[in-house]
């Protein structure tokens, strides 16, 4: 079987959220492997189809290995488990994830400080006017 691709990313933004996707699904495998497909979809508020296909993308590029457990007497279930490549490329997509957080912290940071600056500035000019 061929190896699933994850859709060509059109432009950073797709980058990002293809990453952060995967991050997240990643994350929640890690705390219960035998989250549903549904589950999984419903706890990140994306759709079943996005976590299914994002799902075969992993199990295909060898980061998630899946396997059967019994549910109940009648049914059988799904566990998703990550391989050690897998872990290795959570903590890498964790990295990249992180520091454009950090980023973005900082320019909010000076974006509130100039703002603030801002209000300061308006706040005395009021003042000043009465």
């Amino acid at each position: 079987m061929p190896e699933r691709k994850m859709p060509q990313p059109k432009n950073s933004e797709d980058i990002k959220f293809q990453d952060e996707l995967r991050l997240r699904v990643m994350r929640v495998l890690e705390e219960n492997p035998e989250a549903s497909q549904r589950q999984i979809a419903s706890e990140l508020n994306v759709s079943l189809g996005g976590v299914n296909y994002c799902l075969k993308a992993l199990v295909d590029r060898g980061l998630v290995k899946l396997g059967n457990f019994a549910k109940s007497d009648r049914k059988i279930g799904y566990a998703y488990f990550l391989t050690a490549e897998g872990v290795a490329e959570k903590a890498k997509i964790t990295a990249r994830f992180l520091k454009r957080k950090m980023a973005e912290y900082e320019q909010l940071l000076k974006e509130i400080e100039q703002l603030e600056s801002e209000m300061k500035s308006t706040d005395t000019a009021t003042l000043e006017n009465q």
